[in-house]
């Protein structure tokens, strides 16, 4: 059978694929996975190389070389703090291939069509025997690469849906490229590498909403003016629009909902990925692009579930005004210092810790493990609550605190924890603010106004690890800071946990 062991090899692929990402639901099981996906993903590499089309070794195996050198760079010098701005730059990279690749495929065609014109022929005939190749000069025929071997055998039909398909893949990866670019500019901050800085504040042009639809409209229009008779300068427009609601769309959308923008545009990587295999007739990127579509639409609706908030909502805008006038927050902020926490600390049975983005930033995750290993040396009860959209990246916390080997099993979920405040001694927030401000419940015309979060505050004492009296991320208040219970513990999260160290005794 003709490329049979392509077909075996992808189907292998495939699978290991699918472990993966089923292994990935589970910490225990999140290492196991990740090899999966590994050796998935060599022998993907491997069967294409000496599959149909093979061919330009050199080039290949030198992209191949630089390609591994950038990754092994990546891998070793990106801090674990630093990994949601990864993983958006690498969407980029996924959204500007859909784009060469679409771009390709459109140049393909119109070369192909030449020479059927050029022989009095019509692309996408129908020989009797089903082959448009019929009638094509061998030579020429030939002297075509793999790929526009495949699209000389196309019919009329075929033809056709290749260009729905390659305009898709071209408008997909050109929002996924400019929107993960403007992401990833967003969760840098200052140490964005690009020439250009951006803050995390929402922000839209004159007219805001209504670009985007007109935008998404002149898209419309422009892809079936493309379909009917348009050429190569239809979709140089189509990508212009691509890029500008990329842009717009994710400028328009603050810092508190960056958690829900990584997972979505991992879903637009997937798309576009699928559009892609589409285009090439690649089976296993078709795969592989719907398992990560459907996987990152799937976790963009547990991310807008976690915040009570519609995904239409935060992609149209992020975080909006308040609906009316906020509660006011009465009373102020009570300071406390090492020795203070640490008497608390010391007497307490049960303790709850609640981890958020500052304690990334200041890669406190080391001194909170060892904090975590002396408290349940000396027999006491302590566990991590970890909310659904804490940190820049689904599960951003859960990888903080497996890096610095905290046990799986003390690592809780909202659902799982939220009930046994009220029976717990402590509560340590470490750098959280959205998650645990209980203006969420007692506030209707809060921003966060539903949104489910740590019920923190109904823990018999509360300490909270922030670096000064701001706002945080979103800049939204929070009541918790002011409550009777709760001690601000101001400073730097590393360095506040480095002194408080040495007082459990």
């Amino acid at each position: 059978m003709e490329n049979a062991f392509t077909i075996a090899a992808y189907v292998v692929a495939a699978i290991l694929f699918i472990l993966s990402l089923g292994g990935l639901s589970g910490q225990e099981s999140a290492k196991r996975a990740v090899w999966y996906g590994i050796v998935g993903m060599a022998i993907a590499v491997l069967a294409t190389l000496i599959g149909p089309g093979s061919g330009l070794w050199l080039a290949s195996l030198v992209l191949i070389g630089g390609g591994a050198a950038v990754g092994y760079q990546l891998a070793t010098k990106v801090e674990m703090t630093q990994m949601p701005e990864l993983v958006a730059i690498m969407h980029s990279l996924v959204g500007l291939a859909a784009v060469f690749v679409g771009f390709n495929a459109d140049l393909m065609i119109n070369y192909i069509d030449g020479i059927y014109q050029a022989e009095g022929m019509v692309l996408g005939s129908v020989a009797e025997d089903g082959l448009t190749v019929i009638g094509l000069p061998k030579e020429d025929y030939e002297g075509l690469s793999a790929f526009g071997q495949l699209i000389a055998k196309k019919s009329g039909v075929e033809i056709g849906i290749l260009r729905v398909e390659l305009v898709l893949g071209i408008w997909i990866g050109a929002v996924t490229f400019t929107g993960s670019v403007i992401a990833y500019a967003k969760l840098a901050g200052g140490s964005s590498l690009l020439p250009f800085q951006v803050d995390t504040s929402a922000k839209k042009l004159p007219g805001g909403h209504y670009l985007n639809a007109a935008a998404a409209g002149l898209s419309l229009l422009l892809t079936f003016i493309y379909l009917g008779s348009g050429g190569t300068f239809t979709l140089v427009l189509l990508t212009l629009l691509g890029l500008f609601i990329g842009y717009h769309l994710i400028m328009g959308i603050g810092g508190a909902d960056m958690p829900v923008v990584v997972s979505m545009l991992n879903s637009y990587s997937g798309w576009a990925a699928a559009a892609i295999g589409f285009s090439l007739g690649n089976d296993l990127l078709i795969v592989v692009g719907a398992l990560v579509g459907s996987s990152g639409a799937i976790l963009s609706y547990i991310m807008c579930k976690a915040m009570n908030r519609s995904f239409v909502s935060v992609i149209l805008g992020g975080f909006g005004g308040p609906a009316g006038e906020q509660m006011a927050v009465e009373g102020e902020q009570v300071a406390i210092d090492a020795d203070g926490v640490a008497t608390a600390l010391n007497e307490a049975d049960s303790v709850v810790i609640i981890p958020g983005y500052g304690m990334a930033v200041a890669q406190a995750q080391q001194g909170v493990a060892e904090l975590t290993r002396k408290l349940r040396a000396k027999g006491k009860t302590v566990r991590f609550a970890i909310h659904p959209v804490a940190g820049r990246l689904p599960g951003h916390m859960n990888v903080l605190l497996a890096e610095a080997k905290v046990p799986y099993d003390i690592v809780l979920e909202m659902d799982e924890i939220n009930d046994d405040f009220p029976d717990t001694d402590v509560a340590i927030v470490i750098g959280s603010n959205d998650i645990v401000n209980p203006a969420a419940q007692d506030d209707p015309n809060s921003p966060i106004a539903g949104m489910p979060v740590l019920e923190c505050w109904k823990a018999k004492q509360v300490f909270v690890s922030k670096r000064g009296q701001g706002t945080g991320y979103s800049g939204i208040e929070n009541p918790l800071f002011f409550k009777d219970n709760t001690r601000m513990f101001y400073g730097d999260a590393k360095a506040s946990i480095d002194t408080l160290l040495p007082l459990i005794d």
